[in-house]
């Protein structure tokens, strides 16, 4: 089921908010999120969370009627994108092939749930899960196309800032990491790790070059809060140029891979470490706990308050 379904479902949510007799407001109100949000639900435009599809279940009196509607339907062909980004995530899904340079986060495509959830938990989305989620499913939407062995040939080659920025803690880049190297032994897929050390031949913004079924490349970088697509033959050569240069300086893939599960390694160390003092500090509480009860005012036998 896709965009039908998608709007099917937003039908079916007006009516049984209308027959509820709220407003788009109230609605909203009940459900704690903006009314904005209630119109982008009932037009079909926007993926409602699943919890608020519970919520709207009971609030609306369904019977679970929204909820089995909603489990049908395609997600993943709705998701929204800014317009500055939709072009190329257009662009991406007819790609054959993609070449992508990438600083100081893990680019989309290679992206777990958890980590992409961590990186939109400290963006203009912190604090706001509805609108993590929707992200969130959108950046995973873009990758089952290229994560399968005849898929689209996919080369990324990821700064070192990449792998070592922190994003959700030391137990989501583990298992971040995990993923990489899981998603590596994939045919059509590379990865290669630019370390630190030759950032003197390093393009200084990440990029992408997708070649096109017709021959054509499409390049795509960003500027803050912003993307810049082209397929300009100067523009396409300058930046294959930049990537060509990366590639040179970049580790081979064998080495790439070993510096991934060093990190891998490096981040399952610092997990045991953080649960080991979280621990100490609960027993180190519970000890006090028990000197505090046991130093309080004794009570002389027979003169214990009753119950």
């Amino acid at each position: 089921m896709t965009a039908s379904s998608a709007r099917l479902f937003g039908e079916e949510l007006r009516f049984y908010r209308e027959k509820a007799g709220y407003t788009q407001e109230q609605l909203a109100d009940l459900l704690h999120c903006a009314r904005p949000n209630i119109t982008r639900y009932e037009a079909g435009r926007r993926r409602m969370p699943p919890e608020f599809v519970e919520r709207a279940d009971v609030l609306l009196e369904t019977s679970g009627a929204l909820k089995r509607l909603w489990s049908r339907v395609d997600w993943n062909a709705e998701v929204e994108y800014p317009d500055w980004f939709e072009t190329h995530v257009e662009m991406e899904g007819e790609a054959v092939a993609a070449r992508i340079f990438q600083l100081s986060v893990i680019h989309g495509l290679l992206q777990s749930r958890e980590y992409a959830e961590a990186v939109f938990g400290i963006s203009d989305a912190a604090g706001k899960p509805d609108v993590i989620e929707e992200r969130t499913v959108a950046r995973l939407a873009r990758q089952p196309r290229f994560l399968e062995p005849d898929g689209p040939l996919l080369l990324v080659i990821l700064d070192e800032s990449a792998i070592r920025t922190v994003y959700g803690g030391p137990g989501v880049m583990r298992r971040q990491m995990q993923h990489l190297l899981d998603v590596a032994e994939l045919p059509n897929v590379i990865i290669q790790v630019a370390p630190f050390g030759c950032r003197q031949a390093i393009i200084d913004k990440s990029m992408a070059m997708l070649e096109m079924p017709d021959g054509r490349t499409w390049v795509y970088s960003e500027s803050l809060h912003r993307g810049h697509g082209s397929d300009d033959p100067a523009i396409v050569a300058a930046h294959r140029r930049s990537y060509d240069l990366a590639h040179g300086a970049a580790l081979p893939v064998a080495d790439s891979l070993a510096l991934i599960a060093d990190a891998l390694r490096g981040f399952k160390d610092d997990e045991d470490r953080a649960r080991a003092d979280r621990l100490a500090q609960e027993q180190s509480q519970r000890g006090q706990r028990r000197r505090l009860h046991r130093g309080g005012p004794r009570i002389p036998p027979g003169r214990r308050p009753r119950p």
